[in-house]
């Protein structure tokens, strides 16, 4: 079947990034208020709301209504147990780290993804993938080299490792993404998986997630409205251009990090950062280079 002209699926995807880089500032300030499980537990509640009325609408992806068969909803529960930790780690980190770094760093999941698939679905792992790990490693590494250099206080060190470990969590939320997209649309998988990490998160919402107070409902709405547009803009553009044409977009995530770091929260964008992000973002275009990508930064949660 023949695709559209990729123009509108590029700007749906930009404009999906750019509401994902906006989305993590918005979290980052819930975090930094209620802590980051109080923070995404209500965030979820609120896009359960919001994407429970759309589903309901859609549908499933053959078309039925009611409850998705039993293989849809296991990959359901197994990926939002995954994204839920994932998620959880990862607004942690980011409360203590620069949202240009901690953007920067999620970037080796999709190396990792390469590895897992080979180790799980028999995949060939080729030797550009192994060169452009080695490259987006080196970067991690420079970025990383600050922190442990005694520049940085020990609680920014474990937003790095909590970040880092949520980047491996990614890797397998991707790998298990592959199959769940062949069972269910965006609007079920969607719905589903942030009601799936709002009912998980729920069992230690009695100590771990206090209510929030007025004025942060307005940042959480603002997140949970932004998290969903973004998953709705790259659902729509990957779905009708190449991967291969879209996901080195995945990478001007970045950029939106670095402003709104650098606007919102008055972060400056080191030169090592910058040197770091380089070196990530070559490793993995040369790793990916012809091969089917999974996406970077649409699905952090």
């Amino acid at each position: 079947m023949k695709r559209s002209a990729p123009l509108l699926p590029i700007l749906s995807a930009m404009t999906g990034l750019l509401c994902f880089g906006v989305m993590d500032g918005f979290m980052k300030i819930a975090a930094l208020a209620v802590g980051a499980y109080a923070a995404l537990f209500w965030r979820n509640l609120v896009g359960s709301i919001i994407m429970f009325p759309v589903w309901l609408a859609r549908g499933n992806k053959d078309g039925s209504r009611g409850l998705p068969g039993r293989e849809a909803m296991k990959l359901h529960l197994m990926r939002s147990g995954v994204s839920g930790v994932m998620a959880v780690l990862f607004f942690y980190g980011l409360a203590r780290t620069p949202v240009a770094e901690a953007m920067a760093l999620s970037f080796i999941a999709p190396l990792m993804a390469l590895y897992l698939a080979a180790a799980l679905l028999g995949e060939e792992l080729s030797q550009r993938a192994v060169i452009g790990s080695l490259l987006a490693l080196s970067g991690v590494g420079l970025i990383a080299a600050g922190k442990f250099g005694g520049s940085y206080n020990i609680e920014s060190l474990h937003g790095l490792i909590a970040i880092l470990v949520s980047a491996v969590l990614y890797a397998v939320n991707l790998v298990l993404q592959r199959r769940q997209s062949q069972l269910a649309g965006p609007e079920e998988i969607s719905f589903f998986q942030t009601f799936f990490i709002f009912c998980l998160l729920g069992l230690g919402a009695w100590w771990f997630a206090p209510a929030p107070p007025p004025h942060l409902w307005l940042v959480l709405s603002a997140s949970a409205v932004l998290s969903t547009a973004s998953l709705m803009l790259l659902g729509w553009a990957y779905a009708r251009a190449e991967a291969q044409v879209l996901v080195p977009l995945e990478y001007t995530a970045f950029i939106w990090a670095a402003l709104v770091g650098w606007v919102v929260f008055a972060e400056p964008l080191t030169l090592r950062t910058l040197a770091g992000v380089v070196l990530i973002v070559a490793g993995c275009l040369i790793a990916l280079q012809r091969k089917p990508a999974p996406e970077c930064a649409a699905e952090r949660a």
